[in-house]
């Protein structure tokens, strides 16, 4: 049975499907020998362990796929892959679609914020309209080669625009046949009972230390209908301070400041510059030069 198969009928079932964030071998290594029945490729932790970069959209497709490529072949469990914005236009997500495929994932996570992108937790974020996103979600839906893998239609519409525009989104997204709903960054327990009562289809929901969602029982989750719990942060986080404290002992120094949330982490990797820099060039986005 291939992995997206079996991914299928987990969703299919009645059991909440946690998935752990994943990005390098080690995660992957570990997250095989555990007995979890799925894991995330973040695309944070990709960022951040790959190239020491926070998850602001700076990595290309090629850099996501040749990561996906060696997780999913350390897995015998299914991979669901963050594929950002699906890295450009609509023939991109083609494409995005079939790399993904190729390199061995379950499912792959389509989200309908402008370019570049920033980690669902952070504030600045927006999105593309509606109209635009359908399209790119249609041509992914069509792209597969594999009809068992699975297509995550994931909103950020909540942040900039509130609980009402992110639902509608959703529900547009199934009717187009998105296979799970990603809605991202309910603020309140209100809010996901809202979304597990209103989105008729798989939801998952990202559940980040220090983030933007508040904690909720799996048991709960799976009475409100969702099937997917993803923790990205579950091994990155730890990780990261862990090795700060073992650095800081090796360099007889007092450790840096702590990653209590995503800002925080993203600074250890320059949030900070990188977002000067954007400030920097906004003015000239779409003028002359």
């Amino acid at each position: 049975m291939s992995h997206a198969r079996r991914l299928r009928e987990l969703l299919a079932g009645d059991e909440l499907i946690v998935a752990p964030g994943i990005f390098d071998g080690i995660s992957a290594a570990l997250v095989g020998k555990l007995a979890f029945p799925a894991a995330y490729m973040t695309g944070a932790g990709v960022s951040a362990s790959g190239w020491g970069l926070p998850d602001i959209g700076l990595l290309t497709l090629t850099e996501m796929v040749e990561r996906a490529r060696v997780l999913a072949g350390l897995l015998d469990v299914p991979l669901i892959a963050d594929a950002d914005t699906g890295y450009g236009s609509p023939i991109n997500v083609v494409r995005t679609v079939r790399e993904y495929e190729a390199a061995g994932v379950a499912a792959i996570q389509l989200e309908d914020q402008t370019f570049p992108k920033r980690c669902g937790h952070l504030t600045g974020k927006d999105v593309v309209d509606a109209d635009r996103f359908a399209v790119a979600l249609e041509a992914a839906l069509d792209a597969r080669r594999d009809p068992d893998t699975v297509v995550v239609a994931r909103t950020d519409a909540l942040a900039p625009h509130g609980i009402d525009e992110a639902i509608a989104r959703a529900q547009r997204y199934v009717r187009l046949g998105a296979d799970v709903i990603f809605v991202e960054a309910p603020t309140s327990v209100e809010q996901i009972e809202r979304i597990g009562a209103e989105v008729e289809a798989p939801l998952l929901l990202n559940i980040v230390p220090g983030g933007r969602t508040p904690e909720i029982a799996p048991d709960r989750l799976r009475e409100l209908g969702f099937r997917v719990a993803i923790h990205p942060g579950a091994v990155l986080g730890p990780v990261a301070n862990a090795a700060i404290e073992a650095l800081s002992a090796l360099a007889r120094t007092a450790p840096i400041s702590a990653t209590s949330d995503p800002a925080g982490f993203f600074d250890l990797f320059g949030l900070n510059d990188w977002n000067e820099l954007g400030e920097r060039y906004r003015a000239y986005e779409g003028g002359p030069r």
